[in-house]
């Protein structure tokens, strides 16, 4: 009996001893996997490549007026290392694309001809057009295909972008480099006093980040990573540690996240404050003075920032808030932190004017005018408890009706909400009125766990009860689970249709 217990207490100790050294090897693998999440590349980066300038793209005019753009989707390869070929994706080159930029009133045809090897679409983010013509996962352009939508521009300058919208597989088609920026002019109402000098003192600023595995880039999401995969480097405009040269003493910086899940948080390494002229739908009615602005997926703005003779500033992303606890805070990216772009002044700078205290007469949608009130859950893959589903209309909307939509984040990441083809007012976030940077026309905007926002939205057409536009979160990787709607804008007493059969281009 005593040999028995006596026994039975050593198997009890190893028992004891193994739990204690599994214990502390979980706990010290979780202490290394959370001390070791975090990015930071602030005061590493050596600025060695001049930033590129996506060029304006050439276009024709028709007889009839049409302003006509041809966008080639390609495969190729870049150096972004060097003396390291990474297979990419762009148009009309090797990444990226370049700028399509057309007036308000004008007609534009684009002819896309997709060279890629599988089928993809190009989705007009921002642009307020017919639903057939939005570039959505309906419209899919097959290999070998062309695709050439046309409409009116007939909307307020902004700054505007172009990407893919495969149902499916939005993010790996994003990531291997297939955006770029559509500016719209607007002279009727141009405050004319804001730089305008493309690729000079008015800077578009393509934003991404990447990691990359040898020369290639890596697509796995890191532990905990639910929000999608995070790279641990950046690029601007397709390079990795750009500087750039500035001769004027103001420059206007037109920021656009093309990241597929990474939230931003812009700022200057001396923490000097600039102006916001513009959100993703336009320019504001006054313009904000700012030291920092969030900016999720798809999201842009317009800053205008002044420099001094001979100094060197860089933009910076500083640790983003995303509403989380620490541990969710940490694996999602928001405690990492990036230099992205030095600034260069010259000895001498040209003289800027100062930005006009009135910009553009508001003209965001009245939420006092909405006729129909809509609720949206987000959740892990799905909205309102449902998957995507091509084939179903999941709201229908009368056309020259004005709603309010209520967008709640049930979920415990961040996720952010981007409706096609109409730009948003911002009436309240959790109940209070809106921070300045989110005052402006909007058509994505950020939810943190938990957050609510209400939008106002005014829905002018054209009326089309077969073809739907989307509603959808902008983390691309969300976006291709599922986590996507789909509506349709009809005339009064029409009712929705049935989306039409997907096709490749013709």
């Amino acid at each position: 009996m005593a040999f028995g217990r006596s026994r039975l207490r050593r198997i009890l100790l190893i028992l004891s001893v193994i739990a204690v050294a599994v214990a502390a090897v979980v706990g010290g693998g979780f202490a290394w996997a959370y001390t070791t999440a975090d990015v930071s590349t602030v005061g590493a980066v050596e600025f060695t490549d001049e930033l590129s300038v996506p060029p304006l793209a050439p276009s024709t005019v028709d007889a009839d007026g049409t302003r006509v753009f041809q966008l080639d989707m390609r495969s190729g390869a870049k150096e972004f290392q060097r003396g390291k070929a990474t297979s990419t994706w762009g148009f009309n080159g090797d990444y990226l694309g370049p700028t399509l930029r057309a007036q308000r009133g004008e007609r534009v045809r684009v002819q896309v001809r997709n060279g890629l090897t599988e089928a993809s679409t190009v989705h007009w983010h921002g642009m307020h057009l017919p639903a057939a013509m939005d570039g959505g996962p309906h419209q899919m352009v097959g290999p070998g295909a062309t695709w050439t939508p046309q409409w009116q521009v007939d909307q307020p300058a902004a700054t505007l972008w172009y990407h893919p919208h495969p149902h499916g597989a939005t993010e790996s088609h994003v990531r291997m480099g297939l955006a770029g920026m559509f500016l719209i002019d607007d002279d009727a109402n141009d405050p004319g006093s804001l730089p305008h000098t493309y690729g000079v003192d008015d800077m578009p600023l393509i934003v991404q980040d990447v990691k990359f595995k040898g020369a290639q880039f890596a697509t796995g999401r890191g532990m905990f990573a639910d929000i999608g995969v995070l790279g641990d480097r950046t690029m601007v405009n397709g390079v990795l540690a750009p500087y750039r040269n500035i001769g004027d003493e103001a420059v206007r910086l037109r920021l656009l996240n093309a990241s597929t899940a990474r939230v931003y948080n812009f700022g200057f390494s001396d923490a000097r404050r600039f102006t916001l002229v513009g959100t993703d739908g336009g320019l504001l009615a006054q313009p904000e003075s700012l030291d920092q602005l969030r900016l999720s997926p798809g999201e842009r703005a317009e800053i205008v920032v002044r420099f001094q003779p001979g100094e060197r500033v860089t933009l910076r992303s500083d640790r983003v808030d995303l509403g989380m606890d620490f541990f969710g805070q940490r694996f999602s990216g928001g405690d990492d932190r990036f230099d992205l772009l030095e600034f260069r002044a010259a000895q001498t700078l040209r003289p800027s004017p100062a930005v006009p205290a009135a910009l553009v007469a508001a003209q965001l949608p009245d939420a006092g005018a909405a006729v129909q009130q809509r609720d949206f859950t987000l959740e892990f893959g799905k909205i309102n408890g449902a998957k995507m589903a091509m084939d179903r209309i999941d709201a229908t909307v009368v056309r020259g009706s004005t709603e309010a939509w209520t967008v709640r984040n049930a979920d415990g990441m961040p996720h952010n909400f981007h409706v096609h083809d109409v730009q948003f007012a911002v009436v309240e976030v959790d109940g209070h009125a809106p921070p300045p940077a989110l005052r402006g026309p909007k058509d994505t905007v950020f939810l943190p766990p938990g957050g609510t926002v209400k939008l106002a939205l005014r829905f002018d057409g054209p009326a089309d009860p077969n073809t739907p536009y989307m509603f959808h979160c902008h983390l691309l990787w969300h976006e291709d689970l599922g986590m996507m709607g789909q509506f349709v804008v009809v005339e009064p007493g029409q009712q929705a249709g049935q989306p039409p059969h997907q096709h490749s281009g013709h």
